[in-house]
């Protein structure tokens, strides 16, 4: 059934639940993974299942988000550039977290998980180095140790999150082979983890990996679009907005954001980075043990992701995002580099907000399609701001 406008009206496959046993999203997902990594995917599945239907666990990550992350994160109206655009527009605060983006929720869950499995040692990869804070954090927070793989040109343009990390008393691993940044930093934590998993817990920062990380981790950032919900049902006549856009590099916060409003009539949109385009550039492969749209060359080798913002310099999405994408619930669209900048510069000089370059790539798009007349005047529209933007200042000087 679709909707007057001819958007698809939701349907049950679109519930965003639980993939099952093998870990599938329609034909993406699944566990491609070295054998000797076999037996610990299934562990962890087998935790978390257990953890997951456990009143205690979940009543220590709620206390946790809440007393130490600083949730429920505020759902800010940007009232001077909604007036500008001729919609509403609301910002879904995930800045505003502890460690100032929405990698912590995730990295809560799985610090428990971890001590929960017994394992002493978080690892971690990352690219604009707020998972690596966040990993950190979370260690220092449980008495866990944490080794965390970034790439080498990623060090360089996030030093300051290099330092925080440091501070906090992770280990950080450059890593010097292939584009050294998010890709190969993945590649070498789970080279790792195949050599010490027997007291190591891989904290994937993303909805990608192997099962269950996919489903595990968005089910830990389920809280944004749960919150987001709610608050737009209490902010908006209609209770429900007409757009809710999130950025999306492997896809975290999106997938959490898109959870709350998948069984809506919301018009769901991911927003990539041009060069690293997955979902609207990419073919289907697989990538760090998991099938969904990868950026590939004509003998499907993966190629290079680039983005302005490091978080976002990744050559896949996540498997349900590839799914969602498939069955039509959700777009996904792409801006540039030069549209992240300038939308990144008015939301902070309309309303005083310095956003992540990654969370700014969301904004450039809802800027560019309410001004083409795409997001028709009054409408609503529910966007989550997944990052600040302080670990960016240097990367915006050298833009100027």
């Amino acid at each position: 059934m679709t909707l007057p406008d001819g958007q698809a009206r939701p349907a049950r496959r679109h519930g965003m639940g639980d993939p099952g046993a093998t870990g599938r999203f329609g034909e993406y997902g699944g566990r491609y993974v070295p054998e000797s990594l076999v037996p610990a995917c299934a562990e962890v599945e087998a935790a978390f299942r257990d953890a997951w239907a456990d009143p205690e666990f979940r009543g220590r990550l709620k206390t946790l988000l809440t007393v130490y992350a600083g949730r429920p994160t505020p759902l800010t109206p940007a009232w001077r550039l909604s007036e500008e655009l001729g919609i509403t527009l609301l910002l879904k605060r995930e800045d505003l977290t502890h460690t100032g983006s929405h990698k912590i929720n995730n990295v809560i869950g799985q610090a428990l998980l971890a001590r929960r499995m017994g394992k002493r040692r978080l690892l971690a990869e990352t690219g604009a180095g707020q998972h690596g804070v966040a990993t950190a954090t979370a260690a220092a927070l449980l008495g866990l140790e944490a080794t965390v793989f970034m790439g080498a040109q990623d060090i360089e343009r996030q030093s300051l999150n290099v330092l925080r990390m440091e501070v906090l008393g992770a280990r950080v691993v450059p890593v010097t082979s292939g584009s050294r940044t998010l890709k190969d930093a993945c590649n070498e934590a789970m080279r790792h983890w195949v050599s010490s998993v027997a007291d190591s817990y891989y904290c994937i920062g993303s909805v990608m990996g192997p099962h269950p990380y996919p489903w595990m981790v968005r089910e830990f950032q389920r809280v944004i679009g749960e919150e987001a919900r709610g608050q737009c049902a209490a902010e908006l006549p209609g209770g429900v907005p007409d757009y809710v856009v999130a950025c999306i590099g492997g896809g975290s916060n999106a997938a959490g954001t898109f959870a709350g409003f998948v069984d809506t009539t919301a018009r769901l949109v991911g927003v990539e980075a041009e060069g690293g385009a997955a979902a609207t550039f990419g073919r289907a492969g697989v990538l760090h043990g998991f099938r969904s749209m990868v950026l590939q060359d004509d003998d499907g080798q993966v190629t290079e992701a680039h983005s302005i913002a490091a978080g976002l310099d990744y050559p896949g999405i996540g498997p349900e995002h590839a799914h969602l994408r498939d069955t039509a619930r959700a777009r996904y669209v792409v801006v540039d580099d030069e549209e992240v900048v300038e939308a990144l510069h008015r939301l902070a000089r309309t309303e005083g907000i310095l956003a992540a370059l990654e969370s700014a790539h969301a904004l450039a798009w809802v800027l560019r399609a309410a001004r083409s007349g795409e997001i028709k005047p009054g409408s609503t529209v529910m966007m989550t701001l997944s990052g600040r933007g302080d670990k960016d200042l240097p990367t915006l000087k050298e833009a100027r």
